[in-house]
């Protein structure tokens, strides 16, 4: 046993400051036994209006991630699961991989990443066309589909919604989020995807989800449930879509 709260897993989970919604998300699925402990990542300046905005807001996360690694660690968790996404886009597949080690080596744990969970979770619903959408600028937008295009999936689409703040990403209504969707989706899209861990997408992914009749890949929901499967855990989660529902 873990502890009382949290008997099958601990997550430590790291996240910006400026986010409000990863630790919502999580907890919202109702996990029995299973606890988060967050480790958070001071971002002073959170202004990221345009590509060197970004740049600079990627700097701040970039000096303060190992911090907040540390702090979780004082939970003592099961794994690492990173609640913040950007970076784990960033320099595509190999970018990716080197991220995931320099944090399996400095932790000692298995390690989750929102690239490397939506890899997974677009392999475990089979499928291979994808449209793509973002709260971010495009330099970022540019590294996302890198991602997913070495990554061996066709990106017909991605998009991203410009916030000018990270605390704005949590301001984006459902119906600009549904706008969004309708605008990417097409016949020949298998799947649309959202990144961004600040965008509040979970329940309109799953409401979109039986609309489309297609998966709606929510990022939050894929980091718990690839932290999930990975540690063994195959509870069946209601209201977070298809993947944490069926898969």
């Amino acid at each position: 046993m873990t502890n009382t709260v949290g008997p099958r897993a601990v997550f430590g989970v790291i996240v910006p400051s400026t986010n409000t919604v990863v630790e919502h998300d999580y907890w919202r699925a109702g996990l029995p036994g299973v606890s988060y402990r967050a480790g958070s990542m001071y971002i002073p300046d959170p202004v990221m209006g345009d590509d060197d905005d970004f740049r600079a807001l990627l700097g701040q996360i970039r000096a303060s991630i190992d911090t907040a690694v540390r702090d979780a660690l004082t939970a003592e968790p099961d794994r690492m699961v990173m609640g913040m996404s950007a970076e784990t886009f960033w320099g595509g597949v190999a970018g990716n991989a080197a991220f995931e080690q320099r944090l399996r080596d400095s932790t000692g744990l298995p390690v989750t990443t929102g690239a490397s969970a939506c890899r997974a979770a677009l392999h475990a619903l089979g499928c291979r066309r994808i449209a793509v959408f973002s709260p971010y600028q495009p330099i970022a937008d540019e590294q996302v589909g890198t991602f997913f295009r070495e990554a061996g999936f066709e990106v017909a689409a991605i998009t991203g919604l410009h916030c000018p703040t990270a605390m704005d990403i949590a301001r984006v209504e459902p119906d600009r989020l549904r706008a969004v969707v309708a605008e990417l989706d097409g016949p020949q899209v298998q799947a649309i995807v959202q990144v961004g861990t600040n965008l509040s997408f979970v329940a309109t992914a799953d409401e979109l989800e039986r609309e489309l009749g297609k998966p709606v890949i929510a990022i939050n929901a894929a980091t718990l449930w690839h932290a999930l499967r990975e540690h063994g855990i195959d509870d069946r989660v209601e209201g977070a879509g298809r993947l944490l529902r069926e898969h």
